[in-house]
């Protein structure tokens, strides 16, 4: 199996990345920074000399690095099995006094990547009848949060997008989960002084997708809820 990760060089999406590799899953790896991600890539390779890794460097909240991934992908001429929407941003602020063109970003990356991406990779899920698509939602896609209005209204349209992408799927053998963590140790929280323990570890969530998975082509889980053990912060 081939799997895309998006946001793969940092956090969950690293988590996931490492996680797929040591189950025999070949990946493509996505994040804006090129030297960190062939960096990833030879790291990779130490778990599994055996599969490909690919890496390509694109800054997905602009639409020419969505499609410069999708020209890399079918120029690579990768049939894919796995996408794992996993990019995107956090940033503070409400409605009533956040920055001019903070909601246009938010919406950019958190929310328009995943809508152009899936888009322009779907025919390789719709020719097979098969494969899983993962969007990385939030916990602040299902409770709107003070101090994260723009954050959470992405976050809302992505899980609306979600819900009407497993409609649209369903008869074509693909599944579509949509998966909603709550506090997560990845860059949104870094430097947080917080005991390692109250938030969970990017691996909790890789394994969960791995979960999911391994089900037989009859099931799907549609949502996966996850949040740390004494609650959300």
């Amino acid at each position: 199996m081939i799997a895309l990760i998006t946001g793969s060089s940092k956090g969950i999406g690293l988590a996931i990345a490492k996680v797929f590799i040591k189950e025999g899953i070949e990946v493509i790896l996505t994040g804006r920074n090129r030297e960190e991600l062939l960096a990833l890539q030879l790291e990779l390779k130490s778990f599994n000399s055996q599969l490909r890794i690919w890496a390509h460097a694109s800054d997905l909240s602009h639409r020419e690095g969505i499609d410069s991934l999708i020209q890399f992908i079918k120029k690579e001429k990768i049939s894919l099995d796995i996408l794992v929407n996993n990019a995107g941003t956090f940033l503070q602020g409400t409605i009533k006094d956040e920055p001019d063109l903070q909601m246009e970003l938010l919406m950019n990356t958190n929310f328009y990547s995943v809508y152009h991406l899936t888009r322009g990779l779907l025919h390789h899920f719709i020719q097979k009848q098969s494969g899983a698509i993962f969007n990385m939602c939030s916990i602040a896609g299902l409770q709107a949060y003070p101090g994260g209005s723009s954050y959470c209204i992405s976050k809302f349209a992505l899980s609306g997008f979600s819900k009407c992408l497993r409609e649209e799927l369903k008869n074509d053998g693909v599944k579509v989960c949509t998966i909603y963590p709550g506090a997560t140790w990845s860059n949104s929280w870094a430097g947080a002084e917080l005991p390692e323990d109250r938030l969970m570890q990017g691996d909790d969530i890789a394994q969960a997708i791995l979960a999911v998975l391994k089900m037989s082509p009859s099931a799907v889980v549609e949502e996966i809820i996850l949040r740390p053990q004494l609650g959300d912060l």
